[in-house]
């Protein structure tokens, strides 16, 4: 074998940590070496996002970078993966000329045959998206761990104007449920106690046979000892047989990330989200009647174009109705390709950044009130590992997503449930005692 030594980088959603652990699959089915040593490295790959404009700016600053390990190292072969791949193929291989190769994330099991072209001297291009691809049956290259991502289906049918995800990862197709179940099994085999299913908008999975809710049953019976998380989900597509679901599994955890992006339903229209802020409202009661103690995250973005202080004051109220637990907040920023591109980006950019504080200040007021009223109760963690701050601290999380910090007593260790009462709350952590 031929030893070649491979290092990969991940930006962006937790799909692209999922697609890095495929690729790295595919590499070690072929004879290379992963290595997390980027200077022992023949070969570097940035598995890429596309989703924000930042997000594309850190690659071109790392692609500056690495330029000198190209110096340093003349055969280095240097690859873009996923999705600016498909986005700025030309750009990258034409005009910055230091990428060797190009590979979308719907042709990761050609990339061996790409980096052979590398090493030869050639440019390894491929974009194509797929109809079919899903990597059903390439086991994904895991350390050791206890929680994994495991990615259920591929793309989005969506066509919300903001999003480049259908161009970039192309249409929604499903794995079929039995592999995934599989995949469910060999991990609780080795140890794992959490997984979360995958999806760019997992709720409209479908294999011809199942759904949403017969997958995440089904992977819920597997082991009940370990957790079952999922994300993301659309409002469209999130039915009562869900909501039934995780009621019934106590290993299906009591936590929903519902993006909802605006509480405006001019805004909503524009964005092509296809609920109204009353649906959405509807989902979120249901969920508190038929699951005790569900939680609840969420997407906003502040600065959609024609945006007015009366739609963010909608937002606002939007958030103070549901008290989410949590949120990403992003201003929004115009992706080409995408419907929004060619609508007027009019709201000025002190403003987007005004707006997206207000959200940012009220969330943190709100995580903070519904940490401080688990003050005294008792709940049960997955223990992590060691807190950052120190090693006398342990760290885990609730079925609710909640990060818990506690003393390191009776040795506890990672993969453990622990029962803890909580003494103390920030908006962002957590502090109990063991029971």
């Amino acid at each position: 074998m031929h030893n070649t030594k491979v290092y990969i980088e991940t930006y962006g959603c937790q799909m692209n940590v999922a697609d890095s652990e495929i690729v790295m699959g595919i590499l070690k089915n072929h004879g290379y070496d992963i290595t997390s040593d980027i200077n022992a490295a023949d070969v570097i790959l940035l598995n890429t996002c596309s989703v924000r404009d930042n997000a594309e700016q850190r690659i071109y600053g790392r692609l500056t970078n690495l330029k000198y390990n190209k110096t340093q190292k003349p055969g280095l072969v240097l690859g873009i993966l996923g999705c600016m791949a498909e986005r700025l193929r030309k750009e990258l291989i034409e005009d910055k000329k230091i990428v060797d190769l190009v590979v979308g994330p719907d042709e990761y099991r050609k990339l061996p045959a790409y980096i052979d072209v590398a090493f030869n001297g050639g440019k390894g291009i491929g974009v194509q998206l797929s109809r079919t691809e899903t990597y059903e049956e390439i086991i994904p290259y895991r350390e050791d761990g206890l929680q994994a991502w495991i990615s259920v289906m591929r793309g989005c049918d969506k066509f919300c104007t903001y999003c480049v995800v259908p161009f970039t990862r192309g249409r929604e197709r499903s794995r079929k449920l039995g592999s995934i179940v599989d995949e469910v099994l060999q991990l609780s085999d080795r140890g794992f106690r959490e997984v979360t299913l995958l999806g760019q908008n997992v709720n409209s999975y479908y294999d011809e046979l199942h759904d949403f809710s017969d997958l995440l049953a089904a992977c819920a019976e597997v082991d009940n000892g370990m957790r079952v998380r999922f994300t993301t989900s659309h409002p469209q597509d999130f039915s009562d047989k869900l909501l039934y679901t995780i009621a019934e599994h106590k290993n299906i955890c009591n936590y929903i990330h519902l993006p909802v992006q605006s509480g405006s339903n001019r805004i909503l229209d524009l964005m092509n989200r296809s609920y109204t802020v009353e649906h959405y409202l509807q989902i979120i009661e249901k969920a508190k009647k038929i699951i005790p103690g569900v939680t609840f995250s969420t997407d906003l973005i502040a600065g959609f174009p024609t945006e007015t202080v009366e739609d963010q004051n909608m937002t606002l109220e939007l958030m103070k109705a549901v008290e989410y637990d949590g949120a990403y907040m992003f201003k929004y920023s115009p992706r080409e390709g995408t419907k929004a591109f060619k609508m007027e980006d009019d709201v000025p950019e002190e403003v987007k950044g005004a707006r997206l504080q207000e959200i940012i200040d009220l969330q943190l007021d709100i995580s903070l009130k519904i940490n401080r009223n688990l003050i005294g109760k008792r709940d049960t963690v997955l223990v992590e590992g060691f807190s950052k701050k120190s090693d006398k601290f342990l760290a885990g999380r609730t079925d609710t997503n909640k990060l818990v910090i506690f003393e390191s007593v009776n040795g506890f260790k990672p993969g453990d449930y622990v029962e803890l009462e909580i003494y103390k709350a920030t908006s962002a952590t957590l502090f109990g005692t063991v029971v």
